[in-house]
């Protein structure tokens, strides 16, 4: 049998144990009837339930060798396979209609990948698949925790998230070094935040890149050194003690005081 060789260059490991690979599948089993992306397909371990399941399916792969075995092994993907990065496509093309997103990730470019799906949230009202588990455990993590940060506050805006399950290493080809989980986001009812959004997105990472620090000292760079405000209480805590509502409304306490964009 042709088999596709792993590329370390694309992240690429091959899910391998098909039980696995179904459950993945079934976490979209409340949109039946809606469009699905899937991402990195390589040899189509999910595309095969997918298909199974009658979604209506189309697929982004980057690797040429991947598409071909597609191509070969699943006929009936013939003109929905897209040969092109995900990062670099114009979800716009795909659907005429909202869709959900699913994929076993790559691990190098996981959270940019989510960061595209928060960029088009209209668009996509679910989107699951596997990561690596310490991306998982900080896209769920609540507001305290270690694992709490940035995508964290900016995917939780918009999107309730469960982490489903856990997946151990040897499932794979070649097995990665970590584990892996499977999460989902589902589209919450937030249809904008109740501040400025794009200040908001400034406030949450200026915060987060001195985590360690207090805000009155992490937010100096947007604030300045003797922000007036800055003797409010909500300056003594540390960004991950925040909430999302938090964020929202720090980000309209400090909006009057914010120097201009870097």
């Amino acid at each position: 049998m042709t088999i596709v060789k792993p590329k370390k260059s694309l992240g690429q490991h091959f899910l391998k144990d098909l039980k696995v690979a179904e459950r993945i599948t079934q976490t979209l089993d409340a949109y039946i009837g809606m469009p699905i992306l899937e991402i990195g397909p390589g040899m189509g371990v999910l595309t095969h339930f997918l298909l199974e399941s009658g979604h209506d399916l189309k697929v982004v792969e980057l690797d040429r060798e991947s598409v071909i075995y597609l191509e070969t092994h699943f006929p009936s993907l013939s003109g929905r396979i897209i040969a092109t990065d995900f990062l670099k496509l114009s979800l716009d093309s795909i659907f005429d209609k909202p869709f959900c997103i699913i994929g076993n990730y790559p691990y190098n470019i996981s959270s940019q990948i989510f960061f595209k799906v928060l960029e088009n949230k209209d668009k996509i009202p679910c989107c699951s698949g596997m990561i690596q588990k310490e991306v998982a455990e900080r896209l769920a993590s609540k507001p305290g925790k270690k694992a709490y940060g940035i995508l964290s506050v900016l995917l939780q805006a918009y999107y309730d998230i469960e982490y489903l399950f856990t997946v151990d290493e040897h499932v794979f080809d070649p097995p990665p070094k970590v584990k892996s989980a499977v999460i989902r986001l589902t589209r919450n009812k937030t249809k904008g935040l109740d501040c400025d959004e794009i200040l908001f997105k400034r406030v949450v990472k200026t915060g987060f890149n001195q985590r360690r620090k207090t805000l009155r000292n992490s937010l100096k760079p947007l604030l300045g050194n003797d922000c007036p405000i800055s003797i409010n209480s909500v300056f003594n805590f540390r960004p991950e003690q925040l909430s999302v509502e938090q964020f929202v409304e720090l980000t309209n306490l400090v909006s009057p005081f914010v120097k201009g964009p870097d």
